[in-house]
């Protein structure tokens, strides 16, 4: 398995002129959080919990950039935005986790970038620094340039299973085969389960080949919103459709000399798709509004969790896209399948947690360690890494029990998906109604029901998200 090292990401991120940011959010030990990290980063700051405060510490503070919250106390963030705009003040505006509508309404009016809650410090930091050293602002939002990481970004392939192995075989040679000359190189397409660490894969594939030094561009095509997706994939000319006021290239094209990463490519609508497979059969692309066909020459590789062919047979998958990419398949192995990988990754996950929030050493208990060893890890990589740091963050024992893993008991489990469907319904019912209990004792006020249960606000709004609960 995979997993990025972000280790060298603090040195790349420090600015040599010191900006001054200015964070409106009303939840205040994420803005403490916030605050502590840019300041580390070098930059100047100031927050406000209010639109009122905003307003007033605009004037007092002149920020060169805003980092703004849609929810707040006295009103919708996109009040203040148009203010911001007409100041020349950069805004990246934050929404609620899976709600992208405030967001494609804040990129109309001006706002440089928009992030999804729960919000990740390195990836807010990554987004500040892109967005100071581009001189076309509006060049991408979230999803690309969240992803769109630095070239020379490490990652690692944990794991020593015969899956793995063969992993690492088909890497060398696919590595291998850039090298050999000018050509076009062949459509890689990385298939698995969710959570199986196929993007890391993509990662790993492109550090390994000889444009390693060149951009890595992840496009993520559940996330593209409808209203944005072809103009972010092909860009655009002036005046090409309402709002377009420069010209600029899409992701296609950012990706040039390097690797274009079309990540759930199995969601790109299908009026696209044409659009896309005359890309990857003339490696030419063709930007909104505009006549001239520019080349690209990045490598393509692609991901999906869906049966491509089945969907081409039924008509939800272009056949001729499907069999275009499917030029060389890689098969993620599902966690389950990975052996004594499973407490490899939990090892690391736990080190790398302590490391990153300077936290003591801790080791699993025994019971720990067989939970860890018999659940069945439906969300795969990704379930583990999360679960093993929320375990390590909130222990406040040099031992980490299996209570502290939060995981369903191991006696209750199934191989058969009905009954691990049923265990994690069971999980989900009672911490939807630990919410709904919080917010009663706190009538309703989210904040104060977050206190009860001993979570950020923002944590609470993500999990009242989750289970469609609201006030």
């Amino acid at each position: 398995m995979l997993s990025q090292i972000s280790s060298s990401m603090d040195k790349s991120i420090l600015l040599p002129i010191k900006k001054k940011i200015l964070l409106v959010e009303d939840e205040v030990l994420f803005a403490r959080a916030v605050v502590k990290r840019l300041q580390k980063a070098g930059f100047e700051c100031e927050h406000a919990e209010s639109l009122h405060d905003a307003r007033l510490l605009v004037k007092q503070f002149e920020p060169d950039i805003v980092l703004l919250d849609m929810r707040l106390p006295d009103g919708n963030g996109l009040d203040l935005l148009s203010d911001f705009v007409a100041k020349n003040i950069n805004t990246i505006v934050m929404t609620a986790f899976g709600d992208v509508t405030d967001a494609v309404n804040a990129i109309k009016l001006g706002a440089i970038d928009y992030l999804k809650k729960p919000i990740d410090l390195e990836e807010l930091l990554l987004i500040i620094q892109k967005n100071e050293k581009t001189t076309d602002l509006q060049t991408s939002l979230d999803y690309s340039r969240q992803r769109d990481t630095l070239a020379n970004e490490s990652v690692q392939l944990i794991g020593e299973s015969a899956a793995m192995q063969s992993v690492r075989q088909q890497i060398t040679r696919i590595a291998q085969l850039s090298g050999l000359s000018d050509a076009v190189q062949p459509t890689v397409l990385i298939t698995g389960e969710t959570g199986t660490g196929k993007d890391v894969v993509a990662r790993y594939l492109h550090a390994s080949c000889v444009n390693h030094d060149k951009p890595f561009v992840h496009v993520d095509c559940a996330s593209l919103p409808a209203e944005l997706i072809e103009s972010e994939l092909f860009g655009n000319e002036k005046g090409a459709f309402t709002n377009a006021v420069t010209s600029r290239p899409g992701l296609i094209e950012s990706a040039e000399d390097g690797t274009l990463f079309l990540d759930e490519i199995g969601e790109l609508p299908l009026g696209l798709q044409a659009k896309l497979l005359n890309v990857l059969e003339r490696r030419m692309v063709r930007r909104l509004g505009s006549n001239k066909e520019r080349p690209v020459h990045a490598r393509i590789i692609a991901a999906t969790n869906r049966d491509l062919y089945q969907m081409s047979n039924e008509g939800r998958f272009r056949s001729d896209l499907y069999y275009r990419l499917n030029v060389i398949t890689m098969q993620m192995p599902p966690l389950r399948d990975r052996g004594q990988d499973v407490m490899l990754l939990a090892n690391y996950f736990r080190q790398m947690t302590e490391k990153r929030y300077a936290l003591p050493h801790h080791e699993f208990s025994p019971t720990a360690l067989i939970a860890i060893q018999q659940y069945r890890w439906p969300g795969n990589v990704r379930e583990m890494r999360h679960q093993i740091s929320r375990a390590v963050l909130m222990c406040t024992q040099p031992v980490i029990s299996e209570l502290d893993l939060g995981l369903p008991q191991v006696g209750h489990q199934s191989a058969s998906p009905s009954a691990s469907n049923e265990a994690q319904l069971t999980l989900d019912d009672a911490e939807k109604a630990m919410l709904l209990n919080a917010l009663e004792q706190a009538r309703n006020n989210v904040s104060k029901a977050a206190r009860i249960l001993g979570i950020t606000r923002m944590t609470m709004r993500y999990r009242m998200d989750k289970h469609g609960i609201s006030v």
